[in-house]
């Protein structure tokens, strides 16, 4: 007789009571989940843009330089080919042939002036233009005025120019009682010549742009009177341009 094979299968106790997976006094609040952490994101400047800025200004640098050295190198060509000097002015007579004083106080003043001009170059000539201006002052007063004539001064030329000033000051009395106390102190009398004038360089055959020159001169007379022998005993001028 064969031996019975008995099957055993599992039974579920339905009266067991469930046991919950989280313990009944914890809540999903006390749960510990992990942290993640994110990385800072540093926001970086644009390299693009740096770096057209910096081969704009290396590049304009680089012109100016260039523009410089250009420039620097025409210059001393110009120096060496022409040699150029200062041209030289003096005041070589002064002759008054009216200074009187009028009804209404007010002073009326004819000087005239004979002023050389020298151009020492040997390659550059000198036009001169209208538009100058000369006047002739005392104490920052001026006396008198006028204006030199068009003309071209050429290579190392020499021309006395022959110029007449009038003009006309307020406030006569005061300024003749100045003069005279002057004459009586220092038994000389102070003058300033001032000369704005517009002149062209010419290189060679080249004219270049129009300059202004500006001479200065202080003259020290013996005296202011009109149809008298007015003797100079100092004279200086100062020379100098400007564009």
């Amino acid at each position: 007789m064969m031996a019975e094979h008995q099957r055993i299968h599992p039974v579920h106790d339905v009266e067991a009571p469930h046991r919950p997976l989280v313990p009944g006094n914890s809540y999903k609040s006390d749960r510990v989940f992990p942290k993640r952490t994110f990385p800072v994101m540093h926001s970086k400047p644009p390299k693009r843009r740096r770096s057209c800025c910096c081969r704009f200004l290396c590049w304009t640098l680089s012109i100016l330089l260039i523009l410089i050295v250009a420039i620097g190198i025409t210059v001393g060509i110009i120096y060496l080919v022409f040699r150029p000097k200062l041209p030289k002015y003096s005041v070589d007579q002064l002759t008054i042939s009216q200074f009187n004083v009028s009804d209404n106080n007010t002073l009326s003043a004819t000087f005239n002036v004979a002023i050389t001009a020298t151009n020492p170059n040997k390659k550059i000539g000198i036009y001169y233009e209208g538009g100058s201006h000369i006047s002739a002052l005392y104490m920052d007063t001026q006396l008198c005025e006028g204006s030199l004539p068009k003309f071209y001064q050429g290579h190392r030329n020499t021309t006395v120019l022959d110029l007449s000033l009038t003009g006309e000051a307020q406030d006569a009395s005061a300024l003749t009682s100045r003069i005279q106390e002057q004459l009586q102190q220092t038994n000389n009398i102070p003058l300033d010549l001032k000369v704005n004038q517009p002149v062209r360089v010419k290189l060679g055959k080249l004219k270049l742009f129009k300059v202004k020159f500006r001479v200065r001169c202080k003259l020290v007379v013996d005296n202011l009177g009109a149809s008298n022998d007015i003797s100079i005993s100092s004279s200086s001028c100062k020379f100098r341009f400007r564009l």
